[in-house]
């Protein structure tokens, strides 16, 4: 839409070339980020553990052991990915809401997005189905029943 727009604006063919390819590079981003999303969802491990993810961006690893509680709770924050708030909890939403949290015991050490490391006690994230996610986390036998 870019390209197309500033053609009458700018009469320089380099500076169209230039935007062309920042266009095109655009465009495969944001279908390569929305690829690795769907290929990489979180996933309950066999032994109860937990891997929340962001695509390529962001894998944090809890294991089944460090888990408080898990409840259905959703909620539409404003922070970024995975940025730490002032309560220890890190939101990974997905259109700007979560529907899932998990309370640890102790503090789960990870790296954000662009490598600054960070602790959370607390990860809200989003499920398309959280009374499954919840289900899944709850029959390993390391939470109380609801």
């Amino acid at each position: 839409m870019e390209t197309v727009a500033l053609a009458p604006v700018i009469p320089w063919p380099a500076v169209h070339a230039a935007v062309l390819v920042l266009d095109v590079w655009g465009v495969y981003f944001v279908a390569a980020l929305h690829a690795s999303c769907v290929v990489r969802p979180h996933v309950v491990g066999a032994d109860g553990s937990l891997r929340l993810r962001y695509g390529a961006l962001l894998d944090i690893r809890i294991p089944a052991a460090d888990i408080a509680d898990v409840r259905i709770e959703r909620r539409y924050p404003d922070a970024r990915l995975a940025a730490v708030d002032e309560h220890g909890c890190a939101d990974l939403a997905v259109a700007g809401q979560t529907t899932v949290t998990v309370d640890l015991h102790r503090p789960a050490a990870y790296v954000r997005a662009l490598g600054r490391p960070a602790e959370a006690r607390t990860f809200r994230w989003y499920a398309e189905d959280p009374a499954a996610a919840v289900a899944a986390l709850r029959t390993h036998g390391a939470l109380d029943p609801i």
